[in-house]
């Protein structure tokens, strides 16, 4: 239950010197993710029952998962995105000892391979146009040699390590910039560029681990389509949901880490035409619009009924969209969403987003407000 006697609006949920590229958020870069000061404060106001966990419905890179764990908070994430699924659990899991003697003995086998000319360059779209092929061989012959690893936590954290490099190492202007560009990368860069990445990543996670004399929580994370999720593949204790919807029409996630999936092996094109929010979906015949969110976002609340205890807490950070010229109000697009599943709004708080931010569509993606809305579940439903 909301506690009486906290005022959601006491706080500056603006948090004007927050800094979330630092540290263990700072590993991997990922678009629009939350601040941690945001789940943070959540987990500090409204987490009062010990028994329940924490659930994090479209957990992104794992910021909340992240938060829950250093609270000592047994977590639960679902994202639909392969890549966002793989750097929350490098984030939330400990490194194995000997790391750094790996990631030396990685990069030396796959600088032996090139020289003995044995790498097999995948099949990508456009990758000539978008990467050299010194950069092509000496990213081919990285993976190749990661997926030699035969512990999957070690596989995992090379994975994001090699991965947090491969737009620095591309003829890619930026992460929000499709526009091909010289850059000065030797075959050298990218070796050095993926094991400053690796040690920082190791360095990172010893010190979150080892650096904790409390209990540290546990996070599960489930790489899934949140509307094809059933009740039965998560515990029915979650007291407290903190999450961040992808706005339709706004940021488009899968974008952002194209070519990081297909040179991991993923899938980006199935991620595009599953992905709820996807700039593609509005743009179309048939188009989708407000209402198909809507539809999308009572699927979820639907779910949320059947795993929340009653009383249960559930917090949404949602900011507007522009669909073909039209401003839609998600915050009212989402209270609606979640009355027929038996959730009330208690509160609701603005905070503004720091002009830093990009996105791919600026003209549609560019938010500078957004609203924090908290709803409890009755204990009637």
């Amino acid at each position: 239950m909301l506690p009486d006697d906290i005022l959601l609006k006491n706080i500056d949920w603006d948090f004007p010197d927050s800094v979330n590229n630092s540290g263990i958020h700072a590993i991997h870069p990922y678009p629009a993710k939350f601040i941690p000061q945001i789940p943070r404060e959540l987990i500090n106001l409204l987490y009062t029952d010990p028994s329940t966990s924490i659930l994090d419905t479209f957990s992104g890179s794992g910021t909340t998962l992240v938060e829950a764990m250093r609270a000592g908070i047994d977590a639960y994430g679902i994202d639909l995105h392969p890549l966002a699924c793989l750097i929350a659990k490098v984030k939330t899991t400990p490194i194995p000892s000997g790391f750094e003697d790996i990631v030396s003995d990685v990069a030396l086998r796959a600088r032996t391979r090139i020289k003995q000319g044995n790498v097999d360059i995948p099949l990508i779209p456009r990758l000539d146009h978008w990467f050299k092929p010194h950069v092509q061989e000496a990213l081919a012959a990285l993976i190749d040699e990661i997926r030699k690893e035969t512990d999957e936590d070690i596989e995992d954290a090379l994975s994001v390590a090699l991965s947090s490099i491969i737009v620095q190492v591309s003829n890619q202007e930026s992460d929000t910039r499709y526009a091909a560009i010289d850059k000065p990368i030797h075959l050298n860069d990218v070796f050095d560029r993926f094991r400053k990445a690796a040690v920082n990543l190791s360095v990172t996670l010893q010190e979150q681990f080892n650096g904790s004399q409390n209990r540290i929580g546990k996070a599960t994370i489930l790489n899934r389509d949140i509307l094809m999720v059933k009740a039965s593949e998560l515990p029915q204790n979650v007291g407290l949901v903190i999450t961040s919807p992808p706005y339709p029409n706004a940021y488009e996630y899968w974008l952002y880490h194209k070519y990081r999936m297909y040179w991991l092996g993923m899938d980006p094109i199935t991620v595009k035409n599953r992905e709820i929010g996807a700039r593609a979906h509005y743009f179309k015949k048939n188009h989708q619009d407000e209402h198909d969110f809507e539809r999308q976002m009572g699927m979820c609340f639907n779910l949320l009924s059947q795993v929340m205890v009653p009383d249960g807490i559930a917090c949404f950070v949602v900011g507007r969209s522009i669909i073909h010229g039209r401003k839609i109000d998600n915050t009212a697009l989402l209270s609606r969403a979640a009355k027929p599943h038996g959730f009330v709004v208690r509160e609701i708080v603005e905070r503004r987003i720091p002009a830093s931010r990009k996105s791919f569509n600026p003209s549609h993606g560019k938010i500078n407000r957004e609203h924090l809305i908290v709803f409890t579940l009755s204990e009637s439903s």
